[in-house]
């Protein structure tokens, strides 16, 4: 494994540190500010909302400088945002820290997925981008109690500071393992021709959204986490009102499906690498069953653990191969990429909504489950769709060159 990759998953593990420790120190943090439960909420959905706007802005930015440096650069960003949340002398500098650090988020992994994959042979990309992940699935399953954890101990400005300590080390390790021009060139096109020149430029990055392709991955991508987190962002009242469970159990249970994201990731990326699109309609497939399967059995306390380990699992191991086809029919743009984790939290608010809008018609706790098989259900189609029509060679694929 390239040293570079183990410093980008160390910057990936950072980053997904700041965004979900928040949810176990929400409590202490409304206390020392005197907010709402309902204010302090805005330190998780304002970080959202600062993580869809950052990816498109900050990747179509730094469109023409090196990549390392622009890796380097968001690092840097993300150290300034946790620096101000740990010293914050009020509730605004909080959420300014907080949106601050969001918005290198998704070009950090945008930018970061095409370094990754230039750091290794081109048959191992996807297993690249799902080591660079990995930090990021790991994050979700440590976060939320590495946070409660280090703040009922030592306060909820201690875990600001430890991840301000990460982001520091990730920044040095991305400086000196990652090597200079790295990720500079274009990734050879879904036709097997390569072309080195770099996409940059503000008019190559969005001439890359030409192609259809590009436009239907990034439906799917849309499609399969909203389906997932629609379902997931109620999965504690499935468990406690469905299912049974008292509500200490849902911490551990919630680890349960974060170790389902780490090993889909793992098991996704190398199967991409084997078969891509094959691979991506089965795990949405997988997801979509396995959700509905949820609903029916969520009365089991047994089949419950099972399935949220399945459900974190399909729902992870479309993520190497979705960014590595994007970033492939995109001729290497970073905005592609970038828009690949707008797209994902795009579907996240979506899904919530449906799931919160099933929930309040009255159809009970189960009925977000439903709701995602079904929109995830839709992902399967256009992802067969897509992979159906690159099969032939379509001008849209190869007609804009940089």
């Amino acid at each position: 494994m390239p040293s570079g990759l183990v410093a980008l998953a160390l910057g990936g593990f950072g980053i997904g540190l700041t965004e979900f420790l928040i949810a176990g120190l929400l409590p202490q943090v409304a206390s020392s500010f005197a907010v709402s439960e309902a204010a302090a909420g805005w330190l998780i959905s304002g970080y959202a909302l600062s993580v869809a706007v950052g990816a498109i802005a900050l990747t179509a930015a730094t469109a023409r400088l090196p990549r390392k440096a622009v890796l380097v650069g968001l690092v840097a960003l993300f150290v300034v945002g946790n620096l101000l949340s740990a010293l914050a002398p009020n509730y605004p500098v909080m959420l300014l820290g907080r949106i601050v650090a969001a918005l290198c988020h998704g070009s950090f992994f945008g930018i970061g997925s095409l370094v990754a994959r230039s750091l290794v042979a081109p048959e191992k990309k996807s297993r690249a981008v799902a080591v660079m992940f990995a930090g990021l699935t790991l994050a979700n399953v440590l976060g939320v109690p590495f946070g409660a954890l280090v703040g009922e101990r030592w306060g909820w400005r201690v875990a600001f500071w430890a991840v301000t300590a990460i982001g520091v080390l990730a920044l040095a390790g991305i400086a000196a393992l990652v090597p200079d021009g790295a990720g500079e060139t274009r990734p050879p096109t879904v036709t097997g021709h390569s072309d080195p020149a770099p996409a940059d430029g503000l008019r190559a990055q969005f001439r890359a959204f030409r192609s259809w392709q590009v436009w239907m991955t990034l439906t799917a991508t849309a499609l399969s986490y909203g389906g997932m987190f629609g379902a997931f962002s109620y999965i504690a009242y499935t468990f406690t009102e469905v299912g049974g469970f008292s509500s200490s159990d849902v911490a551990w249970l919630l680890m349960v499906y974060g170790v389902g994201l780490v090993v889909g990731n793992l098991v996704g990326g190398r199967a991409a690498d084997r078969d891509r699109d094959r691979a991506l309609v089965l795990a949405l497939l997988g997801l979509a069953i396995t959700l509905a399967v949820f609903g029916l059995l969520a009365g089991s306390a047994t089949a419950s653990v099972i399935l949220v380990f399945l459900m974190g699992l399909f729902g992870f191991a479309g993520v190497p191969g979705m960014i590595t086809r994007v970033t492939d029919f995109a001729h290497g743009a970073a905005l592609a990429a970038s828009a690949n984790v707008s797209a994902s939290n795009i579907g996240n608010a979506l899904g919530a909504w449906l799931g919160g809008l099933a929930i309040t018609a009255g159809l009970g706790y189960t009925a977000p489950l439903y709701v995602g098989a079904g929109i995830v259900l839709i992902s399967v189609v256009v992802m067969a769709v897509a992979a159906r029509q690159a099969e032939s060679p379509a001008p849209q694929i190869t007609a804009h060159r940089v």
